[in-house]
């Protein structure tokens, strides 16, 4: 085995390329994915908050495809930065994303041009749902069973 073909095998997750590894599931970006989620979410909650704003990118998207890639992004983020099974992960990750949803919901329910609305809470959670159905079978199973 030459030095380059060790530098990129990755002994855990040998099925999946080191450049796909490396962002989706190494342990030490874990708290670097989330604190993307986090960003990403109060970036949402901001950018729903400008007058207009919503509006303005209506033009160019629904707001079920906005809330569901939004939030499928989100989840992506919140389920490869947990840690345990993907069992665990997946209840994680679904409960944050409803909470998340929960909050962006409230918060626009107190400006005049944005309302709460229960639907879009759902296009949330069933964004959740289905990234993480797809992560669970897609991800190695030792790379998640590892962490």
């Amino acid at each position: 085995m030459t030095p380059l073909m060790s530098f990129v095998s990755i002994p855990s997750a040998s099925a999946m390329p080191h450049f796909l590894y490396f962002p989706l599931l190494d342990p030490r970006l874990n708290k670097l994915r989330h604190a993307a989620a986090v960003i990403l979410f109060i970036s949402i909650l901001i950018g729903g908050s400008i007058p207009g704003a919503r509006a303005n990118i209506g033009d160019y998207a629904p707001g079920v495809v906005l809330h569901s890639s939004a939030y499928a992004v989100l989840a992506f983020l919140w389920f490869t930065g947990s840690r345990g099974s993907a069992a665990s992960r997946t209840l994680a990750t679904v409960l944050a994303i409803a909470v998340m949803g929960a909050i962006d919901e409230s918060v626009q329910s107190f400006f005049p041009y944005r309302g709460a609305d229960l639907r879009d809470w759902l296009v949330d959670c069933s964004s959740a749902v289905v990234v993480c159905a797809i992560l669970w079978l897609v991800l190695p199973k030792a790379a998640l069973q590892r962490r």
